[in-house]
């Protein structure tokens, strides 16, 4: 079976928003999907070792921010390659954001907003399919929506370990990675000027390790 025939399918990138307790916690996802129009419901998939997933079965409910090709960068390196176990991902002042209805939602230039309520969750082998009922929806401030593909072609992005489609790195000589974001860097880093620093989450040269 030819796996890479997958890669041909289309991704989104959503920030999704939930709470631990009173503590807001999220991360980004490639796969969300409108499953019915009459009484909408929606489907999120979401890596089971992930502690947004955890949080999600505690509370029953979450938000989607439709990311935008407007939308900063760093928005993806803080909620996507970090574990809500270990920070607090909506402490300081990393990237805007607000509450709705009591859950986050990601104010950085996101396209659309949906307020889900989970009403099954069917387990796979790594992912869990989240079913949801719509309970809101609204628009955001950002033009086009951010697609898969953008992200990997345009912003130069990377999966996280724990996406459904994740791709181990084809190791090449003069390779450095980002320590904090994943962001492969390919050629000589040090003709790089000092105040260089990685293009997603915004760490400096110091931060990227040879692969």
């Amino acid at each position: 079976m030819d796996n890479s025939v997958l890669w041909q399918l289309s991704y989104g990138m959503y920030a999704i928003g939930t709470v631990d307790g009173q503590r807001p916690t999220g991360c980004i996802v490639n796969t969300v999907i409108q499953i019915t129009s009459e009484k909408p419901v929606i489907a999120l998939s979401m890596n089971k070792n992930n502690f947004t997933d955890e949080a999600i079965r505690r509370t029953g409910r979450f938000t989607v921010s439709i990311l935008s090709e407007q939308t900063a960068p760093n928005v993806i390196a803080c909620l996507g390659f970090s574990s809500g176990r270990d920070m607090d991902k909506f402490a300081g002042d990393v990237f805007h954001w607000k509450l709705w209805e009591g859950l986050p939602i990601v104010e950085e230039q996101a396209a659309g907003y949906l307020l889900g309520e989970v009403i099954a969750v069917h387990s796979m082998e790594t992912h869990d399919i989240i079913l949801a009922r719509l309970q809101d929806a609204k628009k955001g401030e950002g033009k086009n929506p951010m697609t898969y593909q953008y992200y990997h072609d345009v912003i130069k992005g990377k999966a996280p370990k724990n996406a459904p489609t994740y791709q181990a790195a084809e190791k090449k000589e003069n390779t450095w990675v980002c320590s904090v974001c994943g962001y492969i860097y390919e050629g000589d880093l040090s003709q790089e000027p000092d105040q260089w620093v990685c293009p997603i989450c915004g760490m400096p040269k110091s931060a990227f390790v040879r692969q």
